[in-house]
């Protein structure tokens, strides 16, 4: 569908070349586009700009004169029915009724790719997100973390990408030597033998259920074996249950990348060789430094300890390399607020090895806060993902991790979530679909037809916002991944059920004493319907018929 936004910019600026055309305005170099926004008024019209605030920074008139004068020469077309002035100096145009219409009734045509936009195609996207360590059960920091990415790769196939979902496992280093001991305490504890998890060890009760589950199926068989086989173990049960939780919220990913193959294959040496050829990576106090300054950065940073072991940032830099190798038009990292330091040096790492890395860009997510009263750390010290989608449902939890924006600390307010009310904006939504499949399950029953039913007629207020709305959704998904912020998609889909909810309240849908107006009532919602659904789907949230 072309943007709606895009439309009327491009007719906007039609007037003002026209202007320029007959000398009214002085001739510059216009804009490629515009900013719209809501009127203040609804009385002054559907959307309104500011550039004739704009303008009158480059030329000798008025903020209202340019304004005035642009609407002199607006072409004359169907999507516009009129515009008006408003001091200081906006533009605002209403929308036709009869073109609000011919949309609604594409958007029935065209079914759920109504909104999808052809702007990538051919082009390949990889999203990498999750990306947990195998050494516990997922939080709910993981949680915003994979509902972000799933959401953004949902996004990005909207517009054409070919999108690869990645799973990086962090499984290489002193943690897994941490995670094998710690599993054979917990195995030897559940033999009955008094054994102490050591300070720096990992102390979750998953791993006692683990040691204990392992006892019942290998007896004392176990106890010779080095950590390296209790390490094997716990990344394998620990692995399949991270994964089995994130399909919980509709999330499967298409690739899972080790650390520890970075090894096996000579990736990690590879980097060092050339860093160190290329004189931007040396030797003091025992460790290999990153010469970030030499780069253009800030500091410079340890990649390899005095032990001999790799920092986070020389296998980030080696398993970047490989993304860019697999020739992604776009790399995407949705990343916890705790990388948001070592990003930039990772960056400048994969640009030393010869690489453009402008193609990689970075989702930050800020962590989450759960509030609620009778919310218990069932998984020891910390609430697990598992726990919150037990407690409120997969649906409540997609939803609120994406009703504020990524780089904003979310407060998740678990009495809220639990909610069966318009209270709670997932219940809000997902009635407003399932009223409309009430609807039209009545009319079907009383043996109205859609068949040949015309579109036409919609001109109460309620119905006018209810259609401009539901158009706005390909601007909604544009500028969602422009700005890889999915959060304007809960935005919409709230805008959009709350217009419904208004529209039902004012409008009579099912009147026998005005079939016309039924018919066109009906298939208005039909196609709301369409765009609600589509939109929860983008999401990854469900559209229920009933409720």
């Amino acid at each position: 569908m072309p943007l709606l936004s895009k439309q009327l910019s491009e007719l906007v600026l039609a007037g003002v070349s026209g202007a320029q055309a007959d000398g009214v305005i002085p001739s510059f170099e216009l804009p490629e586009g515009i900013h719209l926004t809501r009127p203040k008024r609804r009385e002054w019209g559907d959307y309104s700009t500011a550039l004739p605030l704009q303008l009158a920074k480059l030329i000798e008139l008025s903020p209202v004169a340019i304004a005035n004068h642009i609407q002199d020469y607006l072409p004359k077309r169907g999507m516009i029915a009129h515009s008006t002035v408003s001091e200081p100096g906006f533009l605002n145009v209403t929308l036709s009724s009869d073109w609000l219409c011919s949309q609604v009734a594409r958007v029935i045509s065209e079914g759920s790719s109504f909104a999808d936009i052809d702007l990538y195609s051919n082009q390949n996207a990889q999203v990498e997100f999750v990306s947990a360590n195998p050494t516990g059960p997922l939080t709910v920091g993981h949680g915003r973390g994979g509902v972000l990415g799933d959401t953004l790769s949902n996004l990005l196939g909207a517009v054409g990408y070919r999108v690869t979902r990645e799973f990086y496992y962090n499984n290489a280093g002193q943690q897994m030597r941490k995670l094998g001991e710690s599993l054979k305490v917990r195995y030897m504890q559940s033999l009955g033998m008094t054994v102490q998890l050591l300070e720096d060890h990992y102390q979750g009760e998953y791993l006692t259920s683990l040691g204990a589950d392992l006892v019942e199926h290998y007896s004392d068989s176990l106890l010779d074996e080095g950590w390296e086989t209790f390490k094997d173990l716990a990344e394998e049960d620990i692995s399949a249950k991270q994964h089995r939780t994130l399909r919980r919220l509709n999330i499967v990913m298409d690739v899972l990348y080790n650390e520890h193959s970075l090894y096996e294959d000579g990736s990690i040496d590879k980097v060092v060789n050339k860093l160190r050829h290329d004189k931007l990576a040396y030797d003091k106090d025992g460790a290999v430094w990153l010469a970030v300054k030499e780069l253009g950065g800030s500091d410079d940073r340890v990649i390899v300890k005095s032990t001999g072991e790799p920092t986070y940032r020389l296998p980030d830099i080696a398993y970047h390399c490989n993304k860019m190798e697999r020739n992604f038009d776009l790399v995407i990292d949705v990343l916890g607020a705790d990388h948001k330091d070592a990003f930039p040096d990772v960056i400048l790492g994969v640009k030393a090895m010869g690489y453009k890395a402008d193609r990689i860009k970075m989702l930050m997510h800020q962590f989450v806060n759960i509030k609620g009263e009778r919310m218990s750390k069932r998984s020891g010290n910390f609430i697990s993902l598992d726990d919150l989608i037990d407690e409120v449902g997969a649906d409540v939890v997609r939803f609120f991790m994406l009703m504020r924006a990524s780089e904003s600390h979310l407060e998740f307010d678990v009495d809220l979530a639990r909610d069966q009310s318009d209270k709670n904006p997932v219940y809000y939504v997902q009635y407003a679909h399932a009223r409309i499949c009430s609807i039209l399950e009545k009319a079907s029953l009383a043996g109205y037809s859609f068949m040949d039913a015309q579109l036409g007629g919609l001109v109460h207020p309620s119905e006018r916002m209810l259609m401009r709305n539901l158009l706005e959704l390909s601007d909604t998904i544009d500028r969602a991944v422009r700005e890889m912020a999915p959060h304007y998609l809960v935005t919409y889909v709230r805008d959009l059920a709350s217009s419904f909810h208004a529209f039902y309240g004012d409008c009579r849908v099912l009147d026998d004493d005005d079939i016309p107006l039924t018919f066109a009532r009906l298939n208005l919602i039909r196609a709301v319907r369409i765009g609600l659904a589509r939109a929860l789907d983008l999401l990854g949230v469900s559209a229920p018929e009933t409720m």
